[in-house]
């Protein structure tokens, strides 16, 4: 029997209701577009690079001579104006896509028993000077030679006749066992020192462009600054998207601000893999500094600050976390550089903040040698070494590179928009994937 249906049983969709459905898509899509625009930042305006420095003879030819740095940069539409976008795809993918440069391995034992390793990779033709010049080059926390920015930025440079020489931190290469209960630090120079010294041994005549991306930033610094002899054969340094002091960057990876807290997450989480794919080595032999507890915190470790103090401070027997920050930040040893120093940061970099800026800015208003752009990376490294080259082969005999630091010259701090100087613009972050 069919079921009677009374009157009252019959239920009909009113007329109004797509159109309210539709308001609610349209509703939906506006707020995607809405959180697009703002996540992506495609409304912040382009303008030149926001540059500090001295007003010497060195200086004026270098911003005349490297125009990048002054130029205004045209990021990417969709992706070019979020720090947090060009940090992934830029990490993971290169430039544009990853080239395979060929390269060497060199092995280096040092006095610990610690075996270091960097990769060699020879110019792809000669140097525009006619000069052997080497980039020594010193990749971000736990990274080597085979990350994407690295071979991007090694290939680019074999292009305008750079020999590069890169040094892979001690325990980062996955299959390269530790020979010693040591892996690399925030501070530590060890490994780089003796990259540099078989390069000088090896190439007895070649000329060094340091080179450091984040972490590596603040090695190379710290190398320069800790021993003037580091700084004989150097034509010039440059340290990218680096914090300068981690005492100070301490308190703002522990903020939401810019996502730090999830970014201090996630870099503590790739540390954790690396210090447990060596624990045999790091935990198990007789001359360790660690100790069972210390694996235990190790596992629920979840920022930097905390495996920092629980493993890190002890390779080199730090008493306190404050200790360790305090003397493996190259801040205390920056200002002893005297080579040309190019200090490059971005204006919306998502690790850096910009309270940690002051440090370089106020660097580059005392000293003629240095100068500081927010700007973007690897084309204003190479454009500022080929000018520091050209400069170099231009001088007096008497006055070029002898082997050591170069003299300082008299000169005014330059801050004026109308020179170039301190103008507060949107440029785009060195994409180093990680500090």
């Amino acid at each position: 029997m069919s079921a009677l249906v009374e009157p009252g049983d019959v239920h009909t969709i009113a007329p109004e209701m797509p159109a309210m459905f539709d308001g609610v898509k349209l509703a939906a899509v506006a707020t995607v577009l809405y959180f697009l625009v703002r996540c992506l930042n495609l409304k912040s305006p382009t303008a030149p690079p926001d540059i500090t420095y001295r007003d010497t003879p060195l200086n004026r030819y270098l911003l005349k001579s490297c125009p990048i740095l002054t130029e205004e940069y045209e990021p990417p539409l969709l992706w070019g104006k979020s720090g947090h976008l060009q940090t992934a795809l830029y990490g993971k993918m290169g430039r544009v896509s990853s080239p395979n440069p060929c390269g060497v391995r060199k092995y280096l034992l040092m006095q610990d028993g610690a075996t270091a390793t960097f990769d060699l990779f020879e110019s792809l033709g000669d140097h525009r000077t006619g000069d052997d010049i080497t980039m020594v080059i010193c990749p971000g926390i736990g990274n080597h030679s085979e990350k994407h920015y690295i071979r991007t930025f090694v290939n680019h440079s074999q292009r305008q006749g750079y020999r590069c020489a890169v040094l892979n931190h001690l325990g980062s290469l996955p299959n390269i066992e530790l020979t010693s209960p040591r892996m690399f630090t925030y501070g530590c120079t060890w490994e780089f020192a003796a990259m540099v010294g078989s390069i000088k041994r090896a190439f007895p005549q070649t000329l060094l462009i340091v080179v450091g991306f984040s972490l590596g930033g603040n090695i190379v610094c710290k190398f320069l600054g800790e021993n003037r002899i580091n700084q004989e054969r150097v034509l010039c340094c440059v340290s990218v998207c680096q914090g300068y002091s981690a005492l100070r960057a301490q308190k703002t990876f522990l903020q939401w601000d810019q996502c730090r807290r999830l970014y201090n997450f996630l870099m503590a989480d790739s540390m954790k893999k690396i210090i447990l794919s060596h624990r045999g080595s790091l935990f198990g032999m007789n001359s360790s500094k660690m100790e069972d507890a210390d694996l235990s915190r190790l596992y629920t470790a979840t920022s930097l600050m905390q495996i920092d103090d629980n493993i890190m401070r002890k390779f080199h027997g730090h008493d306190s976390l404050k200790e360790y920050y305090e003397k493996e930040s190259c801040v205390h040893y920056i200002h002893n550089i005297n080579v040309p120093l190019l200090l490059v940061n971005s204006s919306d970099d998502p690790l850096v903040h910009r309270s940690l800026l002051t440090i370089p800015r106020t660097l580059a208003e005392k000293k003629q040698n240095v100068i500081f752009p927010l700007t973007w990376m690897d084309k204003v490294i190479v454009g500022y070494a080929n000018a520091i080259c050209q400069w170099e082969r231009h001088r007096p005999p008497c006055l070029r590179t002898r082997r050591g630091p170069c003299p300082q010259a008299d000169g005014k701090a330059y801050r004026t928009r109308a020179h170039v100087c301190r103008m507060d613009t949107h440029t785009p972050r060195d994409k180093t994937g990680m500090p």
